[in-house]
C-alpha cells in the first residue's frame, strides 16, 4: 500500500468530518438508498454545492453507523499516481460507502467505476461528483450503471434559509420577500457568495468563479485558448439569444480567426460545464430546432452584474425562472421556448416527449396596458396551438386570475412562485 497516498486519504477524510454544513433541499436518504443499487453521480457547476452534498451524505452515513470515507481527487498529490483509485480501495476496503469528489481528475476513472460496481455491487457503494454534465455519457461501460443528480446554486428558499430569514404572510413580510429577492437576483445563489456580507467581495468572488469555470471546465476540455473562451463567455452572457453564425461574425469583427465548428464546440462545452443553458425553440420539425437561435441562460444570476455590470431586471427574472424550472423538472421533461410566425412568443414550455405540461410567460413590469396585452396574446396563442386551457405569467407584483378566449391565465409575483414548491 502507498503510504503517502494513505496519508492524503486520511487527511481528506478527517477534513470532511470537521466541516459544519447547512442543509440543502435534496432527498439525501433517497440518494443513499439508490447508492446500494447504482453508482451515484452528483453533477453541477463548480462551487455550486456538490461537495456539501457529499459531506451531508457522509454525515447521515456516520449517524447510521455505516462505514464511509470522503476524498477530493482534485488534490494534485493524488493525480500524480497512476493507480490512485486502486490504492483507495486497498486503504478503505471492499465494504461501505466511498464518496469521491471530482472523480474525473483520476486516471482511468470510468473503467475503474464500472469494474468495481460490477465486482463489488451490494458491498461497496460509490458516490461521485463532477462539474461535467457529460460524466454519465462518457463511457459505454457505465451506461445503465449510474443514477445522476444535478445540483444548482441555492434556490430562493435555500437563500432565505442560509440568511436565516423567515417570510411572514403579512404586508411587511411581502416587503421583506421583495427586498431579499432583489439581493438574490443581483448576487445569485452560490453558497459562499450568499454568506458574504460585503457586496464588493461578492462581486470579486463571482468574477473568480467565472474565470475558474472558463479556464478549468470549458477552455481545458475544449482545448481552446482561455482568451477566446472568455470572449465567448461574455458574448453569450450579454445577449438573450445565441446563434453560432452571429457569434462567429462577432469574433471576426474583433480580429479573431476561429471556425464555426469551434464556436459550436464551445457552446457544447459551456453547457456541459453548467456555465450556460441553451434552450431551443419548440417545434415538431427538427429543422426548425436547428434553424432558430437558442435562448441563452446562465447558471447563476450573479454573473450578469459581476461580469457585465448590468442590472436588467427583466433578464434577471427570466433567468431565475429558468433555473427554478431546471430544479423542478423530472429527468424525462424538457424546457423549450415557443414562437409563431407572427412573432408572438412564450418564454417557457415544459414538456414530456410531445406532451405539453405547462406554458410560462415571464414579464417584470405589467403596468403598461400595451405590455400586458402583448404578453397575454402570446400565452393565448400558444395555449390554443398546443391545445392547453391555461397558462402562467410570472411578474414583479401583479397577482390575479383572468380569462381570455376560454384560456385561464394565472398571474403570480416571482417571489411567491419561487417559494410555492
Amino acid at each position: 500500500m502507498d503510504l503517502e497516498l494513505t496519508a492524503v486519504f486520511e487527511e481528506w477524510n478527517s477534513y470532511a468530518d470537521k466541516q459544519e454544513l447547512r442543509p440543502r433541499h435534496m432527498n439525501l436518504r433517497s440518494i443513499i438508498k439508490n447508492s446500494k443499487l447504482k453508482v451515484i453521480s452528483i453533477t453541477g457547476v463548480r462551487r455550486g454545492g456538490k461537495t456539501s452534498i457529499l459531506l451531508l451524505l457522509k454525515k447521515i452515513l456516520q449517524e447510521e453507523k455505516e462505514k464511509q470515507a470522503y476524498i477530493n481527487v482534485e488534490d494534485s498529490r493524488m493525480q500524480e499516481s497512476s493507480n490512485m483509485l486502486a490504492e483507495l480501495v486497498k486503504w478503505f476496503g471492499d465494504r461501505g460507502t466511498l464518496l469521491i469528489d471530482e472523480i474525473t481528475n483520476a486516471k482511468d476513472w470510468a473503467n475503474w467505476l464500472a469494474r468495481n460496481h460490477e465486482m463489488l455491487k451490494g458491498k461497496l457503494n460509490i458516490l461521485i461528483s463532477s462539474s461535467r454534465h457529460a460524466i454519465t455519457k462518457t463511457s459505454k461501460a457505465l451506461r445503465g450503471r449510474i443514477i445522476s443528480y444535478e445540483v444548482y446554486p441555492l434556490s430562493f428558499k435555500e437563500f432565505l434559509e442560509f440568511n436565516k430569514i423567515n417570510i411572514e404572510k403579512t404586508t411587511a413580510g411581502i416587503g421583506v420577500a421583495e427586498n431579499q429577492l432583489k439581493e438574490y437576483l443581483m448576487y445569485g445563489g452560490f453558497p459562499e457568495v450568499v454568506l458574504l456580507s460585503d457586496k464588493t467581495e461578492k462581486v470579486r468572488l463571482l468574477n473568480a468563479y467565472f474565470r475558474d469555470i472558463i479556464g478549468l471546465d470549458v477552455a481545458e476540455i475544449a482545448k481552446e485558448k482561455i482568451s477566446i473562451v472568455e470572449v465567448f463567455g461574455k458574448y453569450v452572457l450579454s445577449g438573450s439569444y445565441f446563434s453560432a453564425s452571429k457569434c462567429l461574425n462577432f469574433f471576426k469583427s474583433l480580429g479573431y480567426k476561429i471556425a464555426k465548428q469551434s464556436i459550436l464546440e464551445l457552446e457544447r462545452h459551456a453547457q456541459d460545464s453548467y456555465l450556460y443553458f441553451f434552450v431551443t425553440i419548440f417545434s415538431y420539425n427538427i429543422k426548425d430546432k436547428n434553424q432558430y437561435p437558442r435562448k441563452a441562460y446562465t447558471v447563476d444570476n450573479g454573473f450578469y452584474y459581476a461580469i457585465l455590470g448590468k442590472n436588467d431586471m427583466g433578464r434577471l427574472f427570466e433567468n431565475a425562472v429558468l433555473l427554478e424550472l431546471k430544479r423542478r423538472i423530472s429527468m424525462n421533461e424538457e424546457i423549450n421556448y415557443w414562437k409563431n410566425k407572427e412573432g408572438a412568443e412564450v418564454d417557457f414550455i415544459v414538456r414530456s416527449g410531445q406532451t405539453i405540461k405547462k406554458i410560462i410567460q415571464v414579464v417584470y413590469d405589467l403596468k403598461e396596458e400595451k405590455t400586458k396585452e402583448r404578453e397575454i396574446k402570446g400565452i393565448v396563442e400558444c395555449a390554443k396551438e398546443l391545445k392547453l386551457n391555461e397558462g402562467l405569467v410570472i411578474t414583479k407584483d401583479y397577482e390575479a386570475i383572468e380569462k381570455r378566449d376560454a384560456i385561464k391565465i394565472k398571474f403570480i409575483p416571482l417571489w411567491k412562485w419561487l417559494l410555492s414548491q
